[in-house]
């Protein structure tokens, strides 16, 4: 299958390693995985700051970057990002754009993944290959929860991870008190909502925090740092793929 495969902002700038760890295991598993150039935001944070006249360029950007129609599959690293795509575009091209960027917005939307679902719904694969001999809880994260509704896909996936010693995270579904501007509007609501996360966390007894968003793994890592875990957070991407020739493939930072 030839997967276009979108950064994401953090992503691009700040945290590159799941990005190149989800090109690395589609590879693996035999796929062709391409890079449209010219990518940018997806325009989440500012449709979800209220701001939808001024993504548009966004948008349309994104449905012409990814709407080649030899690219079969649009997978991200981030069910956030996943989620504006499939679900905010079209509400932004509806509102401000025209007849070809609801057109655009529908094509792309329609085959765009968060990783999990890819792996799982699309390609029909849990077992990856990959090798993990740690002690990991996974965070569920609130987009990919109750805006793409992943369920159980992720944890299907670590539960077939060779060596993985997988523990439930208490509190699982509580959000981790990120939200984007939601951390920086209601800072106080925030930092209480993170250490509740970080304390149950820490009560697994876990050596890895993994869930699949970046910038949520951002926040819970500070919370984590603040208190002096010796829990490090790492995006799932990264754990399937690790294997045993490689293993931890990208084991220099966390996130």
């Amino acid at each position: 299958m030839r997967i276009g495969l979108f950064a994401t902002c953090l992503g691009d700038t700040l945290f590159p390693d799941a990005v190149k760890a989800t090109a690395i295991l589609l590879t693996r598993l035999g796929h062709d995985v391409v890079f449209p150039p010219g990518q940018t935001c997806c325009g989440q944070m500012h449709i979800n700051t209220g701001y939808q006249r001024e993504p548009v360029p966004l948008v349309r950007n994104f449905a012409d970057g990814f709407g080649d129609a030899s690219i079969e599959a649009v997978v991200m690293p981030s069910g956030s990002c996943a989620g504006s795509v499939r679900h905010q575009h079209r509400i932004v091209a509806d509102r401000y754009g025209d007849a070809a960027l609801r057109a655009g917005v529908d094509a792309v939307a329609a085959k765009t993944y968060e990783l999990s679902e890819l792996l799982v719904d699309v390609l029909g694969v849990t077992r990856v290959g990959a090798y993990f001999p740690h002690r990991v809880t996974y965070h569920p994260t609130c987009h990919s929860l109750r805006m793409l509704r992943v369920g159980d896909k992720p944890l299907q996936l670590l539960r077939a991870v060779e060596g993985i010693d997988l523990v439930e995270l208490p509190g699982a579904d509580s959000c981790c008190g990120f939200g984007g501007t939601f951390a920086l509007k209601n800072a106080e609501t925030s930092t209480a909502m993170l250490h509740d996360k970080t304390d149950n966390i820490t009560a697994t007894g876990a050596e890895v925090c993994t869930a699949g968003d970046s910038s949520c793994l951002m926040h819970i890592d500070g919370g984590l740092s603040r208190i002096r875990s010796g829990t490090r957070t790492l995006h799932l991407a990264r754990i399937l793929a690790a294997t045993r020739t490689t293993p931890d493939v990208l084991t220099e930072a966390s996130v």
